[in-house]
């Protein structure tokens, strides 16, 4: 077993320094244009989001860029909520003013909003939203987010400078979580960290691997020539990365990364454990269908990883009883610490980090397992692998 040790660690602390090294290589973006020039439809499915919908259209309504150049696609996957109604009782005047909020700053009105119902067609709710929804957006980049987010006032209006800086098909951006003072979100915030850390790193390192579908922007004529979800639509998660892969394998200089505060997208843990369990196996539950080997044995290196850690903590003598342990967050920390700087959440990191990583090797097994023979809920719908 030792020799395994040796094997897994010394890989593990070659892969998340080099994802360290790659996350500062990724040079933060400062806006740069004065006119804005790119048209956006943002895409936004949603299932019974009546609570969180409220905070999203306020936010829709507070946005930094002219109204010309965006329209809002709202997709309602059969909700049984009131969440339609929030959509349509929410008024924007037409001198810019946001009516229902306490806010007095003029804003821009928002008039192109519409509200369509999914055409489910496939296995994927999400991805049936999204095809629904490019199939009557009518300006040239398309940009997806959910219903829980929170989206910065110059979020569109950045995404637009990089664009014009960049000969981009498609850009990622960054996503952060708002949490509260307790172990159950601060647990979330740094697995959530974890894969943000990873995702800006694969970049710098010229090795992209990871996106998050809460700030994912790409050209809508690239998603129809790449035949969209076609090939993985049989998957119900998944609507990001399978994407990313296509347009990867296309056209690998064409994908960016935004690294920008200005373009932080903000979102919600869940609040329960059964909750999280449910997110994190619906999140598993895609990595077996990737297309790239290494991405799979990324994946495997750090299973390995986490395996070796709880056979120790279970099974080891006293002298090595916390050593891959103590090792593992030790290592673990050269990507943590940059990343927790960019996303601003220094605070309370080192009160949990211990506890957290502590649960996390047996919690990540736990996943991994369910994902590969049990279902999962998701929206009040049950899904297989």
């Amino acid at each position: 077993m030792i020799w395994l040790l040796i094997f897994t660690f010394t890989f593990y602390a070659i892969l998340i320094i080099s994802l360290a090294l790659g996350f500062k290589r990724v040079l933060e973006f400062k806006e740069t244009a004065t006119l804005q020039k790119t048209s956006f439809s943002v895409i936004i499915p949603f299932r019974n989001e009546a609570e969180n919908l409220p905070l999203l259209l306020k936010s829709i309504a507070e946005l930094n860029y002219p109204n010309d150049l965006v329209e809002f696609i709202l997709v309602d996957d059969a909700s049984d909520d009131n969440s339609v109604d929030i959509i349509n009782d929410f008024s924007f005047s037409k001198e810019g003013q946001v009516l229902n909020t306490s806010s007095q700053k003029s804003k821009i009105a928002r008039t192109n909003i519409w509200i369509i119902k999914n055409n489910r067609t496939s296995n994927s709710p999400k991805k049936d939203a999204i095809t629904t929804a490019i199939s009557i957006a009518k300006n040239k980049w398309i940009v997806t987010t959910d219903a829980d987010c929170i989206l910065p006032e110059n979020w569109l209006k950045t995404l637009d400078s990089f664009i014009q800086n960049n000969n981009a098909k498609m850009v990622v951006a960054p996503v952060n979580y708002k949490v509260e003072n307790n172990f159950l979100e601060q647990f979330q915030l740094l697995d959530f960290m974890s894969m943000q850390g990873t995702t800006i790193g694969g970049f710098g390192i010229d090795f992209p691997f990871l996106c998050n579908g809460a700030n994912f922007a790409y050209k809508k004529e690239n998603f129809l020539k790449l035949n969209g979800f076609e090939g993985n639509n049989n998957i119900a998660s998944g609507d990001d990365v399978f994407l990313f892969e296509k347009f990867i394998n296309a056209d690998k200089k064409s994908v960016f990364y935004l690294k920008s505060k200005e373009a932080i997208v903000t979102t919600f843990p869940v609040k329960t454990w059964s909750g999280l369990i449910n997110q994190r196996t619906r999140w598993a539950a895609k990595t077996g269908n990737f297309g790239s080997l290494n991405v799979k044995l990324i994946g495997l290196l750090v299973l390995l990883t986490n395996f070796v850690v709880v056979y120790y903590l279970l099974n080891g003598n006293l002298e090595m009883l916390l050593f891959p342990f103590v090792l593992k967050i030790i290592i673990d920390l050269f990507l943590f610490l940059p990343t927790i700087e960019f996303f601003k959440q220094q605070k309370g990191f080192y009160k949990w980090y211990l506890f957290a990583s502590l649960l996390y090797p047996f919690f990540s097994l736990f996943v991994i397992f369910k994902s590969l023979f049990f279902k999962y809920n998701w929206k009040g719908r049950r899904f297989k692998k």
